[in-house]
């Protein structure tokens, strides 16, 4: 066992420290165990088995301040097996964070900062919502890539302002997960060497034995990815900190720590078995752990020299106050610099920001581009680019097709401090890579895939739904119309899907001048993700007053009205836009009343004032058709049960995009059919 370990006091009086490491390892597991059979609910068994592992990273390496969760240059510590969260929360309370004793004997009830799973914006000191297994892995990729991006982009000489690790616990389940091959592949490829990862190799998950169904080389594997892997006993002390320093050192790889375990370390009669991993042990096996711990304290009581040995306020503090005075230095040598760090760590656009983007809208408006939605989209990028060094942003092998460059965008491959990402054909580790980057701070997330393929990304997206993290999906190709490929490649139920996604924004623009409202709007939201559905083939530019253009943001507005009220209301969005204006041109020429409403965003609408869903779509008129290339369920909200809806119903088919739209009755003269048959 190691020795008494010193800390500083806050008057700067040397204080002993005499628990020693197993105590404060122990006080982990009794904890977690105690928290687990009180909410008879949960895995006692990682936190456990993990808990000596945790305990050497805390103490003696992780640079964290309890009383200043957020501080910017803290290491990032990440639960990727966030089922064992017990873990997690007893870190946080032993070592002084804003987590008392009555909040873990919550633990998993409602509303209490300690459920189930570890929970951004929850708990402080939890950096990002795990559960979802290897998406806190990916999560921590994503951090690593933030902060030697920002720290290339804003440290100078002699002043190294971001300069941190990234930490990361993660069990067999997150290995098996395909992500983990996905972001680790990538965090190998781009040499993250302040990105560690420890891998609880305790041979047991839910069904038992793993090795019976996961019997991989991990270590080969790492290799392979062009990680540093190193086998550690995790319950030696010595074994650990010497694979840390070792880790630490190297700043040309990530590091891979395989660390031999026992779940459910203590129990006498449970561990190494699966009946500690998903369970609470039992209140005979609980007392017999205690036992067999050497641990004689009733439930939830830690005695005062293991807490005064946790403690880490006093040696956070000092820390924070170094880096503080360090960033005063810098704001007087660079003071430039120091602004705009402050700017973006702070989520704050430019104040002339919002002028210069409705100076852009309107130069769209009038130049009135035949484009795809997508093109606008490049273009935007190209406009605003500049503007926002924040922009932290790529495609998943699909650059050429997304139109997510332009040309200011530097590769981070080439240039650390550069600002685009050619993520390979990883859309799952993307999306989980960009909730990392925007949890860091510093960046605006975006990326890149057609919109078929946000089937394999949907998890991360609900992800960052939940979490409520300003990360920007560019999905191209959004619907039946992108033509040849197929029905594998023509996306039908994903809109729907994503428009019922809580706290989800959805834009799918009509046109140019409707991409960049729909652009500023994900640029402003701060409250949760945006999907920009953007189409590859080109749209026409729809004429607008003024007005109109103003009016685009509200997600619902009247492009085309006829004189006095409506006998029939047809409600358009994307590339059906322009077609249902043809037929609604048609049919007022021919003396009918008939209006067309222009809907890029149903939930930008849906926040509206009653008043202005009422002006849009006033509800005595109750004959309403909606045109979506797109599946048809989420448009009854709008036209009601009586009303009708043209869109699919089934997948798509391999022709010509033309084609197929007229197929599946996009076209003007059907419109303008269905509308006659409605008056």
């Amino acid at each position: 066992m190691a020795g008494p370990i010193s800390g500083t006091s806050a008057s700067g009086r040397l204080v002993e420290r005499q628990a020693s490491r197993r105590d404060c390892a122990n006080a982990i597991r009794a904890l977690s165990m105690d928290a687990v059979q009180k909410a008879n609910s949960g895995h006692p068994g990682a936190p456990m088995g993990m808990a000596d592992i945790a305990e050497v990273l805390w103490n003696d390496y992780l640079r964290h301040s309890p009383t200043s969760p957020n501080w910017l240059n803290r290491d990032r510590f990440v639960m990727s097996n966030g089922h064992g969260s017990m873990l997690v929360y007893s870190l946080l309370h032993l070592t002084g964070y804003d987590l008392g004793i009555e909040d873990l004997k919550q633990f998993r009830q409602l509303h209490s900062k300690t459920p189930g799973h570890p929970e951004f914006g929850y708990t402080p000191g939890v950096e990002t919502t795990t559960g979802p297994l290897g998406q806190g892995l990916a999560n921590a990729v994503g951090m690593a890539i933030a902060e030697r991006t920002l720290a290339a982009q804003f440290n100078r000489e002699n002043f190294n302002i971001i300069d941190h690790h990234t930490y990361v616990f993660a069990g067999d389940g997150c290995l098996m997960e395909g992500i983990s091959h996905e972001v680790c592949s990538l965090a190998g490829t781009l040499k993250l060497g302040k990105l560690i990862a420890f891998y609880d190799d305790n041979g047991i998950s839910i069904d038992g034995e793993v090795n019976e169904w996961f019997s991989d080389d991990t270590a080969m594997r790492f290799e392979a990815y062009d990680w540093q892997v190193i086998k550690v006993d995790g319950h030696d002390p010595d074994s650990i900190k010497a694979a840390i320093e070792a880790a630490r050192a190297n700043t040309s790889q990530p590091s891979l720590l395989i660390c031999k375990t026992i779940i459910g370390f203590g129990s006498p009669n449970k561990q190494g078995k699966e009946s500690s991993h998903g369970s609470p042990l039992g209140a005979d096996e609980v007392q017999a752990t205690r036992v067999a711990l050497n641990w004689p304290y009733p439930p939830f009581e830690v005695p005062e020299a293991i807490y005064n040995t946790w403690n880490a306020r006093e040696k956070g503090f000092i820390a924070e106050s170094a880096w503080k005075e360090l960033f005063t230095q810098y704001e007087e040598e660079h003071p430039d610099l120091a602004m705009e760090l402050i700017r973006r760590i702070k989520r704050e656009l430019h104040s002339d920001f919002e002028q210069h983007m409705d100076e852009y809208i309107r130069e769209c408006q009038q130049k009135g581009e035949n484009i795809a939605s997508r093109k606008a989209s490049q273009n935007c990028l190209g406009a605003f680019g500049p503007w926002l060094p924040e922009l932290l942003g790529g495609s998943a092998d699909l650059t050429g097709s997304n139109l997510t460059n332009w040309k200011g965008s530097v590769s981070i491959t080439h240039d650390p401090a550069g600002n685009y990402i050619h993520y390979g054909v990883r859309e799952f580790g993307m999306g989980a890579i960009n909730n990392g980057i925007a949890l860091h701070g510093g960046f605006i997330p975006y990326g890149g895939t057609f919109l078929v393929f946000m089937d394999y990304m949907r998890s991360s997206v609900r992800m960052a739904a939940l979490m409520k993290q300003q990360s920007i999906y560019v999905f191209t190709h959004d619907s039946i119309g992108q033509g040849e490929d197929g029905p594998t490649h023509q996306p039908v139920e994903h809109i729907a899907n994503l428009r019922s996604t809580p706290n989800m924004a959805v834009w799918r623009p009509a046109d140019a001048t409707e991409t960049a409202v729909a652009w500023k709007a994900a640029l402003v939201n701060r409250q949760g993700p945006t999907a920009l559905v953007l189409s590859r083939q080109n749209l026409p530019a729809l004429a607008r007053t003024d007005e109109q253009v103003s009016q685009v943001q509200r997600g619902g507005y009247v492009l085309s009205d006829c004189q006095g009220t409506p006998a029939v209301i047809v409600i358009a969005t994307g590339s059906e836009a322009g077609i249902a204006l043809q037929a609604v041109h048609k049919l007022q020429s021919a003396g009918k009343a008939v209006r067309l409403v222009s809907m890029p965003s149903t939930s930008a609408f849906d926040q509206q004032p009653a008043a202005w869903k009422e002006q849009v779509l006033p509800a005595a008129v109750s004959k309403r058709l909606a045109v979506e290339a797109g599946h048809t369920d989420c448009w009854y909200k709008y036209v009601g049960l009586d009303g009708k809806v043209i869109g699919m119903q089934t997948f798509g088919e391999s022709a010509p995009g033309p084609v197929v739209m007229k197929h599946f009755g996009f076209t003007a003269e059907h419109i303008a059919e269905v509308v006659e048959a409605m008056l």
